[in-house]
């Protein structure tokens, strides 16, 4: 009994030296990816959480009998995309890039006009401003005269006279629906401004955008405030000239609310729709109002003056302006505008129709005192109404109040408004009903 009790120790002692010799030839074998366990043992697979790897070792289990060589792969295998799923993804891309790519660059090209249109407006309210101080904004006969001092105070490359337009301009333009020929625009009546009897010029200016000018003999000055020509922050409110630019010269589209531009541009050829609305109201391109002068109106709003009294009535006005401010009446100067052109300011409602269109949430009444909503600057731009994203846009109603006021709409960034205004208000804009 104590010889089988020493050789069964021996045996074990053995089993040990054994498996201790067949766990360094494991080792071995795991490194070269076949792994040889013992009788009572069987390899296992740990997958690795630091790599992409896996690692091979003998579990020794007293319930296998035989455990064979089983091969280990040491490196995990990767999954990869299939020939049809890239040609299914690349089609979904390619579709996905049709419908928006075009949009993407349609909203930035307009948004790079807007900015060239606004950029335009500043230099040139700067050189107006400038004019204005030095007392040589106003006092001119003709366009010609006006554009050669004007050249003084922002760059011009090259003036064209009337009968040479289309060397400095566009042959032809879109205006509305309609397409004009520029060769035909001679007179500041092409512009709708029947009252000013000048002529057009061309130009040409140093930063690319391309103009066509007309002058107003009666423009007024003031070297002691820039009132005369200032509306909003980066734009120019002036009643001293018409201007209609393209801010990419002679390049394609050459269309109205894209790079075609205008300021105090009533009507051009023989179209005056230059806004319409979504819901078929039509407006002409926005103006800044020449003021109408009152010779003798009492504090009643009253006068005996005949020129005074002929006024009112050829132009359907209940008073005339009292204000210890001045006789400059820019709401009657833009009823006369819009009366002229046989046409007439917006109502209360159509300049709620007009609040709808710049706002991205409904307007509900022209009356309501204040509605929350934010405008569409880049829209107001295109439009070409003068404007940034923190003035106010302000415009004249068709509607009089009294002696000192009439009616307009507001159109603040974040707010919009109806509301009664002083009638010598010179920052106020104005549109046309048009058709």
């Amino acid at each position: 009994m104590g010889g089988g009790t020493s050789l069964s120790s021996h045996r074990a002692g053995f089993g040990v030296f054994r498996s201790k010799a067949i766990s360094k030839s494991t080792a071995q074998s795991a490194f070269a990816g076949l792994v040889n366990c013992s009788d009572n043992a069987i390899t296992t697979q740990t997958a690795s959480a630091r790599n992409d790897s896996t690692s091979c070792h003998c579990e020794e289990r007293s319930d296998v009998a035989i455990a064979k060589p089983i091969k280990c792969d040491s490196k995990r295998k990767k999954a990869a995309f299939t020939l049809a799923e890239v040609l299914i993804t690349l089609a979904i891309i390619g579709i996905v890039a049709a419908l928006t790519i075009p949009t993407l660059i349609q909203n930035y090209q307009e948004r790079a006009w807007n900015t060239a249109s606004q950029v335009f407006q500043r230099k040139l309210g700067e050189a107006l401003r400038v004019m204005n101080v030095q007392g040589t904004l106003a006092g001119y006969t003709t366009t010609e005269a006006f554009v050669d001092e004007l050249s003084k105070h922002i760059k011009i490359t090259r003036i064209c006279d009337n009968d040479d337009i289309t060397t400095c301009f566009s042959d032809t333009v879109t205006w509305g629906d309609e397409e004009v020929d520029m060769s035909k625009v001679k007179k500041a009546k092409n512009f709708g401004q029947n009252d000013w009897d000048t002529n057009t010029v061309a130009v040409q200016f140093a930063n690319g955008v391309n103009g066509v000018i007309a002058y107003n003999p009666d423009c007024r000055q003031n070297q002691f405030s820039n009132d005369v020509i200032t509306v909003g922050e980066t734009g120019i409110g002036t009643t001293c000239l018409a201007i209609l630019y393209d801010v990419d010269g002679f390049k394609n589209p050459n269309t109205q609310q894209k790079d075609l531009r205008g300021l105090n541009v009533a009507s051009l050829g023989g179209s005056n729709c230059a806004i319409e609305l979504s819901d078929g109201t039509c407006f002409t391109a926005p103006f800044i109002p020449t003021p109408h002068v009152w010779n003798a109106c009492d504090t009643n709003g009253t006068t005996s003056d005949p020129d005074d009294l002929a006024f009112m009535s050829k132009y359907g006005l209940q008073y005339c302006m009292y204000s210890p401010y001045g006789k400059n009446d820019y709401w009657a100067g833009a009823v006369k505008t819009c009366k002229d052109m046989g046409s007439s300011l917006p109502s209360q409602e159509q300049l709620t129709a007009l609040a709808n269109e710049l706002y991205d949430a409904p307007i509900s009444g022209a009356t309501t005192s204040y509605e929350y909503a934010n405008r569409d600057n880049d829209l107001a731009v295109s439009m070409g109404f003068i404007s940034s994203p923190s003035d106010s846009l302000w415009l004249w109603s068709s509607e009089e109040d009294s002696k000192y006021a009439a009616y307009g709409r507001h159109f603040y960034s974040t707010t919009t408004y109806w509301y009664h205004n002083y009638r010598y208000y010179s920052h106020f804009q104005a549109v046309c009903l048009a058709e």
